[in-house]
């Protein structure tokens, strides 16, 4: 007689109830996929590493489990990005907690591509547990080699014996999506392969066979209809949602996203001989009643606290002052916006680019001298992905409409746009406010399908952006990269920061990204020249004078004293990692006080009526940088007003 059944835990829930739940399981698994945020979110489920420990923790050494099967852990891809912590780090801060996790195997996803193979593969190296993918392979590695050096196939003994064949398959889809991919790569039908390998891992002693995928959900179950049973269970990623379905005998998984979700999967033999498992699969919400694991609390801090010294280091120049306050951004064309729309539209090869102009949070005139890494993450902190979508040219007349309609109010929906010029009459009725719009110096044909980059936020029509809302949406246009592939327009920046690096570049930079973002740069720098270095610059001490008094703060002894902390270290060998820590006090000091003053001069000059112009540009002798291009974002005239007045 079975023992009788415990109370449930918190927000535990039955998935799927095969009916046989007797005896304790042979097999005891645990899933999970596409992790990005380390620290919990404000709705519920809260999720955060801490707690979704605290649950792997239970499952793995509670003593209901006592004399059981060691538990198995299976990840369904996309750790390394996108995050705000992935654009510092490049991914390096997920590989101690996926290890801890006790994680046992890993698929491909598309965004631990972002940074390139050879970062996937410097990562890959470090974690203590095999990553899959049997269809994507680089032939450059040799014959049926995955790419980054992945396997196709592996099986795991569990700890009573049994043997588990995995095999990895990712979708077609995602691929073309991914920029800093090697050439020449060979994808394969995931049915097709799995066919193929299956027969193997079976022929090698498989007793149970296990695909971890990182598909959409309908190519999942294409995957299921078409292998005809041959595959137990397919555990997915790439949605970021939970579902289960049954499929010709295969049980189609995905399990939530974000450390919000998992599953806890217990498998039995069934007794008929046939080979055959009966699966029963519990759901578990990382919610505020879980209490939050004490040493990943303290493994998350310690891997977070270098990200505060590292924010503060130079990752670039500027010879031009970026002007991102919002009395510029939200009522006419800026120069920051301007750069940023010109890369994200190069970076996806668009036809044009628009953007909400509440995407540029900085609110500041970001002076000539370095770009600290601080800058990119504070101006461009959202975290939903850069999306393309394919939309009418009456839709974009449309989103240029809505981004002007509720001018002179200081909208964050004010349009800021690359391959768009338009002009505008804000004294005309709403919705019949734009005068002229062209897109690559063409007017545009309201009938014509463009090719247009823009911001997840946008596609989901927000901010009245109902003309770009994506058909998942119930909108009309047309996804070509989805948020589950774009990636965040910090990380697009911080990669576009390391292309134009001349010294201390990053040593995993491989050829491909190389090739990509060379012909970024070069496309950019058509309308924002990129300013050569000086040759044998004069090094800045990192002792430069603070003592008090106006002369510290005249702009070229501010550029010094910000330029004297360490450039940001691209190794990633935490040895190399030595901050200047004395050089990132002070530029911390710096930036305190420059905020204090900017609060109170824009507040004085408010009511006063003194109208703040952005600073000059730096002269050619100023520019004394050794290590990098300096960036010159410019104006050319593609927002004008005809009509009405701007505000002052």
């Amino acid at each position: 007689m079975p023992a009788e059944k415990s109370k449930p835990p918190p927000d535990e829930s039955v998935t799927y109830d095969s009916g046989n739940s007797n005896g304790p399981p042979d097999l005891r698994l645990l899933h999970y996929n596409d992790v990005y945020h380390v620290d919990p979110s404000s709705a519920e489920p809260v999720g955060g590493v801490a707690r979704f420990m605290t649950l792997i923790k239970q499952y793995r050494d509670d003593e209901t489990f006592k004399g059981q099967s060691d538990l198995l852990t299976f990840f369904s891809g996309d750790a390394f990005n996108p995050s705000l912590e992935s654009s510092i780090t490049k991914g390096d801060h997920m590989v101690p907690l996926l290890n801890s996790i006790g994680t046992d195997a890993a698929a491909l996803g598309n965004h631990d591509l972002d940074f390139g193979v050879r970062q996937f593969r410097h990562l890959a190296s470090k974690c203590k547990f095999p990553w899959l993918i049997a269809n994507v392979l680089d032939p450059a590695l040799g014959e049926n080699v995955p790419i980054g050096n992945a396997k196709r196939t592996h099986i795991i003994t569990s700890s009573n014996g049994i043997k588990v064949g995995l095999i990895g398959l990712g979708e077609r889809e995602w691929l073309a999506t991914i920029n800093s991919l090697p050439p020449n790569l060979i994808y394969k039908s995931a049915s097709n392969t799995a066919k193929e390998l299956v027969p193997r891992l079976r022929a090698a002693g498989a007793e149970i066979i296990i695909a971890l995928t990182h598909m959409r959900e309908p190519n999942d179950n294409k995957l299921a209809e078409n292998t005809d049973g041959i595959i137990d269970i397919i555990l997915g990623g790439h949605d970021h949602y939970y579902n289960h379905s049954l499929i010709k005998g295969t049980h189609v998984l995905r399990s939530g996203t974000d450390f919000k979700q998992l599953s806890y999967i217990e498998a039995r033999r069934r007794q008929d001989n046939s080979g055959r498992w009966d699966v029963n699969i519990t759901r578990r919400d990382a919610t505020s009643a879980i209490p939050e694991h004490g040493e990943t609390l303290e493994l998350v801090a310690k891997l977070t606290a270098s990200l505060k010294t590292t924010l503060q280091k130079p990752i670039g120049y500027t010879a031009a002052p970026l002007d991102a306050r919002f009395r510029t951004v939200r009522l006419k064309e800026s120069n920051i916006a301007n750069w940023v729309c010109d890369i994200m539209r190069h970076h996806y090869s668009g036809d044009c680019c628009i953007i909400a102009s509440g995407t540029v949070r900085g609110d500041q005139i970001y002076p000539p001298g370095p770009v600290l890494l601080k800058d990119i993450m504070n101006c461009f902190p959202f975290e939903d992905p850069v999306v393309v979508i394919r939309v009418t040219g009456k839709a974009i007349w449309d989103a240029l409409e809505n981004g002007v309609s509720q001018y002179p109010a200081l909208e964050g929906r004010f349009p800021q746009v690359s391959a768009i010029a338009f002009k505008f009459d804000c004294s005309k009725p709403r919705g019949s406010r734009i005068v002229t719009a062209t897109i690559n110096n063409e007017p545009i044909d309201m009938e014509r399908k463009y090719v247009l980059v823009t911001r997840g936020y946008m596609g989901r029509g927000k901010d009245g952006y109902d003309s770009l809302l994506i058909e998942a949406e119930g909108g009309q246009a047309e996804e070509i990269v989805s948020e589950e592939n774009g990636i965040l327009i910090s990380m697009m920046l911080r990669q576009f920061f390391l292309s134009i690096r001349v010294m201390g570049q990053w040593k995993n930079w491989g050829n491909a990204i190389n090739r990509h973002w060379n012909k970024v740069s070069e496309k950019v720098s058509a309308a924002h020249p990129l300013i050569d270095p000086t040759p044998q610059a004069t090094p800045v001490s990192p002792s430069v004078s603070k003592a008090p008094g106006w002369d510290n703060w005249t702009p070229k002894k501010l550029r010094e004293r910000r330029s004297s902390v360490l450039l940001l270290h691209e190794s990633d060998d935490e040895s190399e990692e030595e901050a200047d820590e004395e050089a990132v006090g002070d530029v911390q000091d710096v930036e305190k006080q420059l905020q204090i003053m900017r609060r109170v001069f824009g507040k004085w000059a408010r009511l006063a009526g003194v109208e703040c112009k952005v600073a000059d540009e730096l002269n050619e002798d100023e520019f004394e940088v050794d290590w990098t291009r300096a960036i010159a974002p410019r104006l050319e005239g593609r927002i004008v007003m005809i009509g009405g007045e701007v505000p002052k």
